[in-house]
């Protein structure tokens, strides 16, 4: 992720009584709208594997009351630390309210770490570039955020507190209110923009208008001339460890290999989309499709079907045959069936890139947020990736281009 500021405003200032200027606007809304008393949440650490096991009922039924998106459910949350971080210390953070019910969860993980070659203590979300986003689960999340920072703040033993690829409208954001309002420093980077399409009710709503329907039928026509076509999509269990090996191979005979992103390339990476496959097939939320040429893989779609989105984690194609977009025929393919079947979107996921630009405008902002305890060794890490770095490095940009 390339780190360079939003803007001036989005620095960690101590303005106490102001809402964050550039933070989504439901939450300048939800700062400054007075409400009733609430009473005070009890708020306990789970470090533990068995403890946050423990947790999974609730905690899946506090996602479908507060956000219900398959990468904040428990299963998914569990199969990523089974495979990126087995051995993580955890530093979950949950909220329960007077009747003992969970009302909020943030998932967190001890690590040491380094800013600027500084060495420095971190709490960090359960999240790498494989989990697509992460946020904040609360019932009332600027209760749940003043709770959970006054329990952070009784604890020295952590620097800062980073959040990846939080949603622009993620609760998360209350956090950071919480945050300035105590006087804490913090600062927002932004990361992924995830293009997404919404979806109509209809095929020919969706046809109606589209710049590259033309080219794609007659990349189909040529695909077509070659042999037999056809689109087969895996959700169950049967035959699913043999198709899973035809899309790992597929990637990996690509660009992904040379630069060693390909899933087959790292044990850890091939282990938590096997299970996580395999998890979705016994829940139903499986949607692992494949553009065939003569029974051959050319093109393949690892995603998960959940609520009313296709969630699009994985392609793949065959580059041989870049000349007719194999790709695309099969995202062309994939539409019309979500369409079918009644989705109301495909989300592309990850970072901006011109291919997934084909098929929509629209994109989702995530961002970095970031919160420092406030003592001077907080307030120096700061300044130093907030307001230093990013002066330092326009400067070396305008030299650069003078040169």
């Amino acid at each position: 992720m390339e780190e360079s500021p939003i803007t001036d405003a989005m620095l960690g200032r101590r303005v106490p009584t102001r809402p964050c200027d550039n933070a989504p606007r439901v939450w300048r809304q939800a700062a400054r709208r007075p409400g009733r008393r609430a009473e005070p949440l009890r708020v306990a650490e789970v470090r533990d594997l068995a403890g946050f096991n423990a947790l999974e009922a609730e905690w899946n039924a506090l996602v479908t009351r507060v956000d219900d998106q398959v990468f904040y459910r428990h299963e998914f949350v569990r199969c990523w630390l089974e495979h990126f971080a087995s051995g993580a210390t955890l530093r979950i953070l949950t909220a329960r309210n007077a009747l003992g019910g969970l009302v909020a969860v943030l998932g967190l993980q001890e690590q040491e770490g380094h800013q600027y070659g500084v060495p420095v203590r971190q709490l960090l979300s359960l999240t790498n570039k494989h989990s697509c986003r992460f946020d904040l689960l609360a019932e009332e999340p600027k209760q749940a955020s003043a709770a959970f920072l006054s329990h952070l703040m009784g604890d020295p033993d952590w620097d800062v507190l980073r959040l990846s690829d939080v949603p622009e409208d993620g609760a998360a954001w209350a956090l950071m209110h919480a945050a300035r309002g105590a006087g804490m420093p913090w600062g927002a980077w932004p990361s992924a923009r995830s293009p997404y399409l919404p979806l109509p009710s209809t095929v020919e709503a969706w046809t109606k208008g589209r710049s590259n329907a033309k080219p794609l039928r007659r990349r189909r026509r040529r695909l077509e001339e070659k042999g037999r076509v056809e689109v087969e999509r895996v959700s169950g269990s049967e035959g699913l460890e043999a198709r899973l090996e035809e899309a790992f191979a597929l990637e990996q005979s690509g660009w992904k290999a040379q630069q060693g992103t390909a899933i087959a390339q790292a044990e850890h990476r091939r282990g938590f989309y096997t299970s996580l496959a395999r998890m979705a097939a016994d829940r139903g939320w499986l949607g692992l499709y494949f553009l065939r040429l003569d029974s051959r893989p050319i093109a393949f779609q690892y995603g998960l079907e959940y609520g009313d989105r296709y969630l699009a984690m994985k392609p793949g194609y065959d580059e041989s045959l870049g000349e007719v977009s194999p790709g695309h025929l099969l995202t062309e393919s994939l539409l019309q069936d979500f369409i079918g079947k009644g989705l109301k979107e495909l989300d592309l996921l990850g970072d901006d890139a011109p291919y997934k630009r084909e098929w929509t405008r629209e994109v989702r902002q995530h961002h970095w947020l970031f919160i420092y305890r406030d003592t001077l060794v907080g307030q120096a890490l700061q300044r130093s990736k907030f307001r230093w770095a990013p002066v330092a490095k326009r400067m070396v940009g305008r030299w650069v281009r003078r040169r």
